[in-house]
């Protein structure tokens, strides 16, 4: 159908992927909601066992409607760029962010709960920008540009310039994710190369027919 724009199938799969993880964390906040709950406990307290568990719950609770909002669109708009371009990547990035992220936070940070998806986001935000700059190839470059025009402010937020903020996680994320995209820049194959009408004109015009006998 004309005047339709389809998104590649890959693309809608990394979309659904990213949206569904968004949406799981709305429901939590939304129970947590419901039932008058604080699960701030759950989050990373450093350098204390019961802290422990945060590595993993803790980017699964948001301390305000508000923070999960903030993190939503980066979670939806920058994992479906980091699983489309660069899906053998992510398989690798999204653990580890994951997971080295928050030890990281309950190793060095300042003693409180650390919450939020936000070292997740920055540690994909960190690793897509910085692996187009590494490849330097069309699509990459134009991810890149597209994530820095979208979240480039967000760069200050490793930065302590708030104290009710964990920047802590935020520098962690993003120091793995720049570390990742040095170690991974050559795991996804780039893509095909687009060739356009004119450039086979002009090979077949370099061509050399056999002369004839």
């Amino acid at each position: 159908m004309r005047g339709v724009f389809v998104l590649p199938v890959r693309m809608r799969s990394a979309f659904v992927v990213a949206l569904s993880f968004s949406l799981l964390l709305w429901l939590i906040k939304l129970v947590e909601f419901s039932g008058g709950s604080d699960f701030s406990p759950f989050g990373i307290y450093p350098r204390q066992l019961e802290g422990l568990p945060g590595i993993l719950l803790a980017p699964f609770i948001h301390g305000s409607f508000a923070h999960l909002f903030t993190n939503t669109a980066p979670i939806i708009v920058i994992g479906t760029m980091l699983l489309y371009a660069y899906p053998r990547s992510a398989k690798v990035v999204l653990p580890v962010v994951y997971l080295a992220g928050g030890s990281a936070v309950w190793l060095c940070a300042r003693d409180a709960y650390h919450i939020g998806a936000s070292g997740l986001t920055f540690g994909m935000l960190f690793f897509v920008f910085t692996i187009g700059v590494l490849r330097w190839e069309r699509r990459a470059i134009a991810i890149s540009l597209i994530v820095f025009f979208l979240y480039g402010s967000a760069i200050w937020g490793v930065l302590p310039y708030k104290h009710d903020v964990s920047f802590e996680s935020h520098l962690s994320g993003a120091l793995i994710g720049i570390v990742l995209a040095f170690l991974l820049q050559h795991r996804d194959p780039e893509p095909p190369r687009k060739q356009y009408s004119w450039e086979r004109e002009a090979e077949s015009d370099d061509y050399e027919w056999p002369s004839r006998l």
